[in-house]
Order: structure tokens, then C-alpha cells, then sequence
């Protein structure tokens, strides 16, 4: 019997232990996965450049580029995927976009080239200036075309054959994620100013006021099966009531952040109603009894004694909330959309991280580089939101804690 009760507490004790350590390697290969796959595109210029490139297009009017500084020399230190023009002091390369494709860029260009300055088409009274980064998406010659699906040797030969250019298609930028990322911000901010008032004031009525009836049993079930819904259920609810209503109410067009921002509301509110009461719920009774011997009202004693020592949980389901938030994709494609903005504007379209994600996998190649580079961002921006919130919440219960 002993014998037999051992290997069973044995079992019991190795199976725990496996369990825990496969959940830990699981979680360990995807964060591994996402950063070998993701740390190549991060960068700071990710984080603040725009997601659609500027795009430009060059002329040279008069057909006479002074090329009269011909040849130019050569330098020294060229790479292999690297090609110099003599006629025009110009190094072109084989590079990749954010999204994988193919392009042709300048990578360096000396300033008495004759395509350091080149007229603008579309103004002109404007000229460009030409700079290394530059993409590089068509040429049209004297006799003939060339694009970057050529590669920039062909581009090179054929700039050095040419009399004269009579058009250039240039783009620079392009690929970052700073309007996603803003849409992300701007999300949080107006979905917590929706959610937390009413979640808040929703958990003092069922743990302070309400009495056990029917209806506030009713409400608790509601509650507890509104978190388990699937949140394309709510992107449904937002594209059929919250786009409608944005639309009549603000003369939005369409979906908008204000309808993406009621939709995460009403996605959120049963977290924030559940993680508040549980928070009200632990402060101490004799805090409310020594409220009241002292004169205090119900009201007073709610909002100004349990609401205050319950502010650690209500953080944590502000965490909880914003986790959600920056994490969900589905419910926003219904009710936003998937359309990627630079230009961030609560009355318009746009695209969260999560969304953003989605959206650059769901093309007809899957950009897996990109999709792994915002998965990083969106990584660290949970754990910050973790160590800020546990920090805060530390502050607050050493706050209480010296005072009793």
C-alpha cells in the first residue's frame, strides 16, 4: 500500500513537473521564433516612418542633363550587389522592401551628378533632390524603359546606353508602422474613457447596492457569459450597430475608431465589471464599519474609503483590459476595417498592431518578417504595461499599509 502510494504521488509529482516544463518551452519557442524571424526590421525608422512610401515622378524637361562631368570615378569599396554609372555618378543595388519584394536602390550618389536635382512632374515649379535610399521603380529613356524588376545592373547598362531620360518613378519611405501604432494608442485611450466609467460604477452597484433578486442575477449571468462570447460575435455587433451608428451620429464614412472604440468597450466591460468587484469585494469590512461610525453615508463610504482601497485591482483590470485591447484583431476587422493610415483620425479608418499583423499576412505573400517584427512590439508593450502596473499597484498597498 505504501509502495503503491508513492509511485502514484511520484506520478503525480513528474507529471506536474512535465507539464510545467513543456508549457515553458512552448512559450520559450514562440518568443525565440518571433525574434529570429522579427529582429531583422526592427528598428526605430519601423517605429516612426509611414506605411505608404511617398512616391515621386521625375522629368528632365529640356532632355539635356549636364553630363559634361563624365566619367565619374568609380569608388573604391563597392559591394557586389552594388553598380556604378560613370555617365551619371550614381550607384545602384539590389535590395528588398519591408514586404519582401525586390527593388532597386541608390546607394550612393555623388552631388555633381546630374541626377542629384531633377524636375518634378507633377509641380513644375519644384524640383527633388535625389538621395541614398531612394527606390528606384522606372526609367523611361530616349529608347526605351527599364524597371526595378530588371535588377540595377540592367538599370546601370542601361542608363550608360541612353542619349538622355526623359522620366523617373521614385518612392522613398514607406513599410513603418508609426500610423498603426498611433491607432493602437488613440484606441486604448478612447475605449478605457468608455469602458472603465461604466465598469467601475457597474461593480460598486453589484457588490455595494444591489440586493439578490432575480434581475441582479439575471445581470451576473450576462456578465459572466458576455466574457466567453467570441469576439468576431462582437466585430459582427460593431459592423451592424456601432458603424451605423458612427456614421449618423459623427458623419463618419464607414467604420472609424470611434465604432472600433465601442466595440472594445462592450469586449472589455465584463473584464473590468468581473476584476473590480473581486476587488471591492476584498476590502476589509471593518474599513466600511469605521466609515460609518464616523458619519459617513453609504456614497461617501463607497467612493471615498472601498473605492481607493480597491485601486490596486481596478489597475490590474485597466491591464487586463488594455491587453485585450492591443492583442484583438477580429472584432476590429468588422468593425473598423483593414485599411492601413498613415494619418490617424478618430473619425476615419485604420489599423491597429493586431490588425496590421493580419493584414500583411493575409496578402498574396505572406510577409512573415514584417507580421514577426510588430508580434516583438506588441511583446514589449505588454510586459511594459506588467512592470508598470505591478509597480503601481506596490505603491498603493505600501500607501494603505503604513496607514492602518
Amino acid at each position: 500500500m505504501y509502495r503503491r502510494k508513492r509511485t502514484s504521488d511520484t506520478f503525480r509529482k513528474s507529471a506536474t513537473y512535465l507539464s510545467a516544463l513543456l508549457s515553458s518551452v512552448v512559450l520559450i519557442a514562440i518568443i525565440v521564433f518571433v525574434i529570429i524571424n522579427g529582429s531583422g526590421l526592427l528598428s526605430i525608422k519601423l517605429l516612426v516612418s509611414d506605411y505608404h512610401p511617398k512616391n515621386y515622378s521625375l522629368e528632365d524637361k529640356t532632355n539635356k542633363l549636364d553630363r559634361s562631368l563624365s566619367p565619374f570615378e568609380k569608388p573604391s569599396n563597392l559591394n557586389e550587389n552594388e553598380y556604378f554609372s560613370y555617365d551619371y555618378g550614381i550607384t545602384l543595388k539590389d535590395s528588398k522592401d519591408s514586404e519582401g519584394k525586390n527593388v532597386v536602390v541608390i546607394s550612393r550618389l555623388d552631388k555633381r551628378s546630374p541626377l542629384y536635382r531633377m524636375d518634378d512632374k507633377s509641380d513644375p515649379q519644384n524640383t527633388v533632390q535625389l538621395k541614398t535610399g531612394f527606390e528606384i521603380n522606372t526609367i523611361i529613356f530616349d529608347n526605351g524603359s527599364v524597371t526595378s524588376r530588371n535588377g540595377a545592373e540592367m538599370m546601370v547598362l542601361r542608363l550608360e546606353e541612353a542619349n538622355y531620360i526623359e522620366t523617373m518613378s521614385l518612392s522613398s519611405g514607406g513599410g513603418g508602422i508609426r500610423g498603426s501604432l498611433l491607432t493602437t494608442f488613440v484606441l486604448i485611450i478612447l475605449t478605457l474613457a468608455i469602458a472603465l466609467p461604466f465598469g467601475i460604477l457597474t461593480a460598486i452597484y453589484l457588490n455595494e447596492i444591489a440586493s439578490k433578486n432575480k434581475f441582479n442575477d439575471i445581470l451576473r449571468s450576462l456578465i459572466d457569459m458576455l466574457t466567453g462570447i467570441p469576439s468576431i460575435i462582437y466585430g459582427l455587433m460593431g459592423a451592424a450597430l456601432f458603424v451605423p451608428f458612427s456614421m449618423n451620429v459623427f458623419k463618419t464614412q464607414g467604420g472609424s475608431l470611434i465604432s472600433g472604440s465601442l466595440t472594445l468597450a462592450i469586449i472589455v466591460l465584463p473584464v473590468i465589471i468581473k476584476a473590480t468587484e473581486e476587488a471591492l469585494i476584498v476590502v476589509p469590512r471593518p474599513y466600511k464599519e469605521a466609515s460609518y461610525a464616523l458619519g459617513a453615508n453609504m456614497t461617501q463610504t463607497t467612493f471615498k474609503v472601498v473605492l481607493p482601497n480597491a485601486l490596486p485591482g481596478i489597475l490590474s483590470a485597466t491591464l487586463l483590459s488594455i491587453g485585450r485591447i492591443i492583442g484583438e484583431s477580429a472584432a476590429l476587422i468588422y468593425a473598423i476595417g483593414t485599411a492601413i493610415k498613415d494619418d490617424v483620425s478618430i473619425f476615419d479608418k485604420g489599423t491597429s498592431l493586431a490588425v496590421h499583423m493580419w493584414a500583411v499576412m493575409a496578402g498574396e505573400v505572406p510577409n512573415l518578417e514584417m507580421a514577426s517584427s510588430i508580434a516583438i512590439i506588441l511583446l514589449v508593450l505588454v510586459l511594459i504595461l506588467n512592470i508598470s502596473v505591478k509597480l503601481v499597484s506596490r505603491k498603493f498597498l505600501k500607501k494603505y499599509e503604513g496607514a492602518l
